[in-house]
């Protein structure tokens, strides 16, 4: 995965709330047999018509928002069915992080185990910020080492899980965390089995 560390990139504001992972990806995008192609299904029915022409109204439609690559949310963002896909779309867009005050759980561990940050904000921090990217979408800097954001107001600090930051500025998954520690998993199962000859090669005779 690609580590996340300090990223700088554009904020667009979508603060309607329980934005579901059918609409983040609709069910018509999950037929592939591989995970090319989901970018196009991105917000899909919310970015075009029925005649596959952009609506000019979308958000990441806008000229002022090509090439955003952060998300402010309202509340219960990613809620619905578990669907991976809607991660993956995501990343594939080029959305680095998503900023809310909650997410759908699944979805949340979904992200986690994609490299995608989620960072949940109390309502009364993360108000201002969707008032002032709504009106004009700006530049944010988010540090994951010093768990801040930097905006044209100010800095804001956020809370994140010390295993989902130190994964995240890894570039590591759960099976990616895993192998990091493959020497100590060596030196426990040498132990172990010396400890318990029978089971090394499972004759209990």
């Amino acid at each position: 995965m690609n580590p996340f560390v300090k990223v700088t990139g554009l904020a667009v504001a979508m603060p309607a709330a329980n934005i579901d992972t059918d609409v983040i990806m609709p069910k018509v995008f999950l037929k592939g047999i591989d995970r090319k192609g989901l970018a196009d299904g991105l917000f899909h029915d919310l970015r075009f018509d029925t005649g596959r022409r952009p609506r000019p109204e979308f958000i990441l439609n806008r000229p002022e928002c090509r090439g955003a690559s952060i998300l402010v949310t309202g509340p219960n963002f990613g809620c619905g069915s578990s669907r991976e896909h809607a991660v993956w779309g995501l990343q594939q867009f080029g959305i680095r992080a998503v900023i809310g005050t909650s997410f759908g759980g699944i979805f949340a561990d979904n992200a986690a185990n994609n490299g995608l940050l989620l960072i949940a904000l109390e309502h009364a921090a993360l108000a201002p910020l969707i008032a002032a990217i709504g009106a004009t979408p700006q530049d944010l800097t988010i540090d994951l080492v010093n768990q801040t954001i930097e905006h044209a107001a100010g800095r804001l600090s956020f809370p994140i899980e010390p295993d989902r930051k130190r994964m995240l500025i890894s570039g590591l998954d759960r099976i990616g965390d895993t192998l990091s520690r493959a020497a100590e998993i060596r030196r426990f199962e040498s132990a172990h089995f010396a400890d318990h000859p029978w089971l090394a090669d499972g004759d209990p005779a």
